[in-house]
C-alpha cells in the first residue's frame, strides 16, 4: 500500500512539474455586450482653391548687417510658366556669390553663377569668457566587507536519454 501511495505521489509531482502531460480542456470565454448605437459624423465641406492658369507674382528681400557682416539679397518674378530671378550671398571664404536664374517650359531651369571677392569686416560679437572651475572635494565612503556566503549546489539528476530519429527525405 505504501508503494502505491509513493508511485501516485510521484505521478502527481511529475504532472505538476510539467513532465507528464495532463488532460486540459479549454473553453472560449463568453462575452455579452450591449448593443452599439451608431451615429454618422457630419461631413465637413472642404475649401477648394481655384486653379490659376496664369500665376503671377514678384517678391524681393535684402539683408545688410554691418555688425555680423551678413549680406544677402534675392528677387524673383513669375509670369505664367516663366520665372526670372537672382540671389546673392557672401560665402565664408569672403567672396560674394551671385546667381542669376531663369526657368520656362521650353529651356528648363538655367543658372549663371558669378563670384567676386569682397572685403568684409566682421566685428567680434563677444569677447571670450575665462572659466575656471572650483576644485571639488571628494572623500570615498569606507568599504565594508560582508561575511562569506556558504553555497551548496543541489545534486544533479540526469534524465534518461531521448530517442531521436533523423527526418526521412523522399525524392
Amino acid at each position: 500500500m505504501a508503494f502505491k501511495f509513493i508511485v501516485l505521489t510521484c505521478l502527481v509531482a511529475a504532472a505538476s512539474a510539467g513532465l507528464v502531460p495532463a488532460a486540459v480542456s479549454y473553453a472560449a470565454p463568453a462575452y455579452h455586450t450591449a448593443p452599439v448605437a451608431y451615429a454618422a459624423a457630419p461631413i465637413a465641406k472642404l475649401a477648394v482653391e481655384e486653379y490659376d492658369a496664369h500665376p503671377q507674382y514678384s517678391f524681393a528681400y535684402d539683408v545688410q548687417d554691418g555688425l555680423t557682416g551678413d549680406s544677402k539679397s534675392q528677387h524673383e518674378t513669375r509670369d505664367g510658366d516663366v520665372v526670372h530671378g537672382s540671389y546673392s550671398v557672401v560665402d565664408p571664404d569672403g567672396t560674394k556669390r551671385t546667381v542669376d536664374y531663369t526657368a520656362d517650359p521650353h529651356n528648363g531651369f538655367n543658372a549663371v553663377v558669378n563670384r567676386e571677392p569682397v572685403a568684409v569686416k566682421v566685428a567680434k560679437i563677444a569677447a571670450p569668457v575665462a572659466y575656471h572651475a572650483a576644485p571639488v572635494a571628494y572623500h570615498a565612503a569606507p568599504v565594508v566587507h560582508a561575511a562569506p556566503v556558504a553555497y551548496h549546489a543541489a545534486p544533479v539528476v540526469h534524465a534518461a536519454p531521448l530517442a531521436y530519429s533523423a527526418p526521412i527525405y523522399h525524392h
